[in-house]
C-alpha cells in the first residue's frame, strides 16, 4: 500500500463513510460515525486533498449507450507484465488496469463502442504486441453489483441508514432501452468525472446554469441510474490486504442464481456475467491470506453449477475508473 500512509481508527471510518455515499456532506458523515463535525471536516478534507482518497463521477456507459465493457485476461512474456500494464493505463479505452499473479499477467476492462469494436482494440491498438502471449476477452452482459454498491462492513446499518437514504443509490435493474443523455448533462458528468464532491455552486458555475438546475439535473442522472460516484482508496488502508479477481464457469441454469449469490457476499466490490471461457467474473477482497482458503471452499465451493474457479490476485493497480493510480497508491490527478 501506499508508503508511509497510515490511517488511525476515525480515518478509516471517513473512508468506509465516503465509500457508503462519495458525495455524503461532512454533516452527514460526522452523524455516521460519531464524531465532531468540524473534526470530520478538517480530516476528510485532507484525506481527499492527499489524493489518499478520492470521489469521482462515473456514467454507466451500458445504462446510457457509450460502449460496452470488455474484460481482458493477458499473459506476457516473462518480466513483461509492468511494462505492458503500463502501456494499456495509457489507453483511453482502458477503465482499469491491474498486474496479477496466477493464470494472467494482467487483467484490464476496456470500454469499446460495440463488439464489434473488439478487433480493433485487441489487434490495431494493443500496446506492446511482442510482450503480449496471450489475449483472453469477455464481453460484459449483465453487471450484479458495482463497486459503487459496496459496503466495507466497517460501519453499521444506521450508518447505511444515514448516507444511504432511499434512491441515492439506484440497483442494477433490469432495463432494454438505454437512457439518452442532454450535452447539459454529458457536461455535468464532465465536471463531476474530475471532482466527484464537486458542489452545486461549482457545477452550476462550470455548466452556465442555476444550482437548482444543476441539482435537479445530477438528482436525474443517478435516480435513472446513468450516474454513480466511485470512491477510490486502497483497501489495505483499512484493514483489507487481499485484493482479487475471480473467473467462473457457470452452468448457464444456475449464472443468475450465483452472480446474485455472490453479489450479496461481504468481500465482493464487483461481479458480473460475460460472455467466453469463464461467464462471471469477480473484483473482491479479503483481510488477508488466511481468508482465502475458506473463501475458495466455503464461498466458491458452496456455489452451485460451478464448473471451473480460477482466482487471480491482484498485485498493483495502476488505474480505476479512468483514474491513473500512483506506485503509492495515491490517486493521479489531472492538471
Amino acid at each position: 500500500m501506499g508508503e508511509g500512509v497510515t490511517l488511525d481508527d476515525l480515518d478509516r471510518r471517513l473512508v468506509a463513510a465516503l465509500q457508503l455515499n462519495g458525495r455524503a456532506s461532512w454533516s452527514q458523515v460526522a452523524r455516521a460515525v460519531e464524531a465532531n463535525e468540524s473534526t470530520v471536516a478538517r480530516r476528510g478534507q485532507q484525506l481527499v486533498d492527499s489524493g489518499v482518497v478520492g470521489v469521482v463521477g462515473v456514467l454507466d456507459h451500458l445504462r446510457c449507450g457509450l460502449g460496452i465493457s470488455l474484460q481482458v485476461r493477458l499473459r506476457c512474456r516473462p518480466g513483461a507484465a509492468g511494462a505492458v500494464a503500463e502501456a494499456l493505463t495509457e489507453l483511453a479505452a482502458t477503465r482499469f488496469v491491474t498486474v496479477v499473479t496466477g493464470s494472467a499477467d494482467v487483467a484490464a476492462e476496456f470500454v469499446v463502442t460495440d463488439h464489434r469494436d473488439v478487433t480493433r482494440v485487441l489487434v490495431d491498438d494493443l500496446p506492446r504486441p511482442d510482450d503480449i502471449v496471450e489475449t483472453e476477452s469477455m464481453v460484459v452482459v449483465r453487471k450484479f453489483s458495482a463497486v459503487e454498491e459496496w459496503d466495507t462492513g466497517l460501519l453499521g446499518p444506521r450508518a447505511d441508514a444515514i448516507l444511504r437514504p432511499d434512491g441515492v443509490l439506484a440497483g442494477h435493474r433490469e432495463w432494454h432501452e438505454p437512457e439518452r443523455l442532454t450535452e447539459l448533462e454529458f457536461a455535468i458528468a464532465r465536471v463531476l468525472a474530475a471532482d466527484g464532491r464537486a458542489s452545486y455552486a461549482q457545477i452550476a458555475a462550470a455548466v452556465g446554469v442555476s444550482g437548482s438546475t444543476a441539482a435537479r439535473r445530477v438528482e436525474s442522472l443517478v435516480r435513472r441510474g446513468c450516474l454513480r460516484f466511485r470512491t477510490l482508496f486502497e483497501t489495505p488502508l483499512i484493514g483489507l490486504d487481499v485484493e482479487f479477481m475471480q473467473w467462473l464457469a457457470v452452468e448457464p441454469a444456475e449464472l443468475e442464481n450465483v452472480g446474485a449469490q455472490l453479489a450479496k457476499e461481504r468481500s465482493t466490490q464487483y461481479v458480473s456475467a460475460t460472455t467466453g471461457r469463464f461467464n462471471l467474473c469477480l473484483h473482491g477482497v479479503l483481510p488477508g491470506y488466511g481468508d482465502l482458503y475458506h473463501y475458495m471452499t466455503h464461498v466458491v465451493g458452496a456455489l452451485p453449477g460451478v464448473r471451473t474457479a480460477d482466482m487471480t490476485l491482484q498485485a498493483r493497480t495502476l488505474k480505476r475508473a479512468w483514474v491513473r493510480i500512483n506506485p503509492d497508491g495515491t490517486r493521479e490527478r489531472s492538471i
